[in-house]
């Protein structure tokens, strides 16, 4: 195995659907779509639809009476949507933006929001728009890391620290919404129904790499000189030398309108 500081960002798409079809992934999605309570005939929305990874579950709760809206805006990733839900009548994919969803307002049953919040410029501005889009009585469902509590095992904990520092300061835009989940959707003007964490787990190596990024964050840790270069490349390669833990907390919420 590689042990390379810096390896190339993997094809967003494939590293989505990856983390997705994982053990921790299929876990907290099942969950979260358990939550929502999809019925036949209802309209669910899913806001930063990605590659469509959940769009066919959606869809077969909903029932061929139902309707599925998958929103996105990056051009591959609604080419992969479409093609994944290709032979399902009942999905719709749209371009549009977190912060003016295509959709009329009050026309939604179910809406939820995964791992998209982190990255979007205005995650209140979002949840505003789901509020509009979502009519009363609708169930909305929230789930987001906190990158804060990200936990690596090694000897050097000083620099496990100092990695899980810099990821939450400069690799990830909203590192903590995970914690604020619930506030922020009572501020949106949600009624807040469920609160609940999980913790990932990752004992391989390699599989930690892809999700985590261990290799191409520590390598831009080095260079913004949050890390010392001798030291965190010691860092690393120990990880794969022997039996490796790593977790963070998850956190899903689900809330009413």
């Amino acid at each position: 195995m590689s042990t390379t500081l810096g390896a190339s960002r993997p094809d967003q798409a494939s590293y989505m659907l990856r983390a997705a079809a994982s053990d921790a992934g299929r876990h907290y999605k099942q969950r979260l779509i358990d939550l929502l309570d999809l019925g036949p005939g209802h309209t669910a929305l899913d806001v930063g639809c990605g590659p469509g990874s959940d769009l066919s579950a959606l869809a077969e709760r909903v029932g061929e009476g139902g309707t599925v809206i998958g929103v996105d805006r990056d051009p591959a990733m609604l080419a992969r949507a479409r093609e994944r839900t290709a032979g399902l009548s009942q999905v719709e994919v749209r371009e549009g933006d977190v912060h003016a969803l295509p959709v009329d307002p009050g026309s939604v049953d179910r809406a939820k929001i995964d791992r998209v919040l982190m990255h979007v410029a205005r995650p209140a501005e979002a949840l505003a728009q789901v509020h509009l889009a979502t009519r009363p009585g609708a169930l909305v469902g929230l789930v987001e890391p906190d990158w804060d509590t990200l936990v690596v095992d090694a000897e050097d904990r000083e620099t496990s620290r100092l990695f899980t520092r810099y990821t939450a300061d400069e690799v990830v835009r909203h590192a903590t919404v995970g914690r604020s989940l619930a506030r922020m959707a009572h501020e949106a003007g949600f009624r807040v129904e469920t609160v609940a964490a999980t913790t990932p787990v990752f004992l391989d190596f390699e599989d930690a790499d892809h999700t985590l990024g261990l290799g191409r964050t520590m390598r831009r840790a080095i260079d913004a000189g949050r890390v010392d270069p001798d030291r965190g490349r010691r860092w690393f390669a120990t990880l794969a030398d022997g039996p490796f833990f790593a977790s963070f907390t998850l956190v899903t919420v689900v809330c009413s309108r």
